[in-house]
């Protein structure tokens, strides 16, 4: 069976960023026999000189049709005066809004190598693994009304609404539960229900659907979003899958980035809802870094939160879980020889261009498939 990809490179680093995961590709097709029917296009800036805008309706129905998107970065300086309805970001809102992503996973995950380069204590942080499922098209971002308005007074009034429907919490928490019973099998919803109305109907609904839907072999916790952004830096072994909402999961999911010490080695997956016939999700897949245009053309980017983003649309898009974890160790090795780009560079390390990461991740899945094999 082929399986359909969307390249969205994007602008900066992200076409150099991209050309490291075709070359991952590549080797999968070669060595385990999955194909991939691949298209690229245009979003961003780079769309913007092209189309004349950040996604153009041919690009979102391409969107639209693949198995799974993967997106490099958006943005940049060139960009900043264009006019706000096109501007670069606006073309990737329009994917989360228009494939109706509604679930965004964000690992934070410490790799062995880079445990120094948290600000946190080693023994805090050693082996960490928390996957934050934030709710991604509701809440504070998208409710209405909203604006900026005058008073009688001469003072201006800035007013956003927090809304939620119980289907909308339901479809969230219900994707956390899923991943949970495929890893640790606890669940901690975070909200603000002590102050906030839509707080305490998430706390509601998280739970009814919990006894309802039997998944009862899943722990439930609930925790205040404020205490959980403490207990997060407290303690953070406490927490297996997080979910919460869209205003919460972007202060959450950050900060929880930064327990790593290695923002640009993450990635991200934005989920929508399973298809009842086929069982398939619309996704998009894309590291958490920006574009870096400062550095971009200069061989200095960092591939691997790209390449990790692959990794998790093998797992969630393809259903092959088994080359998503190769993809990982290959990671975890290439880390451990002291392979770095400029950006995760340390004492003792051997510096390597955007290319030679990719080229060494290739090195290190060629022994792990050749131990297999042998095996």
């Amino acid at each position: 069976m082929t399986n359909s990809l969307l390249i969205l490179p994007g602008d900066g680093i992200g076409p150099e960023v991209m050309a490291e995961v075709r070359k991952i590709i590549t080797w999968i097709e070669d060595k385990k026999g999955v194909s991939f029917d691949i298209t690229e296009d245009l979003v961003g800036g780079a769309a913007i000189d092209e189309y004349g805008t950040s996604l153009s309706d041919d690009t979102l129905e391409k969107c639209q049709q693949a198995d799974a998107v993967l997106l490099g970065a958006v943005g940049g300086p060139k960009w900043d005066d264009v006019d706000y309805a096109i501007r670069p970001e606006a073309g990737l809102l329009r994917i989360r809004k228009e494939l109706d992503l509604f679930a965004n996973l964000r690992p934070a995950i410490v790799f062995d190598a880079l445990i120094d380069a948290s600000t946190l204590k080693p023994d805090v942080i050693r082996g960490l693994d928390i996957l934050i499922v934030r709710e991604l098209t509701g809440g504070v971002y998208f409710g209405e009304p909203r604006g900026i308005e005058d008073l009688p007074n001469g003072e201006k009034r800035g007013f956003n609404t927090q809304t939620y429907t119980t289907s909308e919490i339901e479809r969230v928490a219900r994707v956390a539960f899923d991943l949970a019973r495929k890893r640790d099998g606890r669940v901690c919803s975070a909200e603000k229900g002590n102050v906030m109305e839509s707080g305490r109907l998430w706390r509601e609904v998280v739970t009814a659907l919990h006894e309802r839907e039997s998944f009862t072999d899943v722990e439930l916790s609930h925790m205040y979003a404020d205490n959980c952004a403490m207990q997060l830096l407290r303690n953070p072994h406490q927490f297996d899958v997080l979910v919460t909402d869209n205003l919460f999961g972007d202060i959450l999911s950050d900060e929880a980035a930064m327990l790593t010490g290695s923002l640009g080695m993450l990635p991200s997956a934005s989920l929508g809802a399973a298809d009842p016939d086929t069982g398939k999700r619309k996704a998009m897949y894309e590291p958490v870094h920006g574009s870096a245009p400062d550095i971009a053309g200069q061989g200095k980017a960092n591939p691997l939160a790209t390449i990790l983003s692959f990794a998790m649309a093998l797992r969630y898009s393809y259903d092959q879980g088994a080359i998503a974890d190769d993809l990982e160790q290959a990671v975890q090795n290439l880390l451990g020889k002291g392979i770095r780009t400029a950006d995760i560079m340390a004492d003792g390390c051997t510096t390597a261009t955007t290319s030679d990461m990719g080229d060494a991740l290739l090195s290190e899945l060629d022994a792990i498939h050749q131990k297999a094999q042998a095996a």
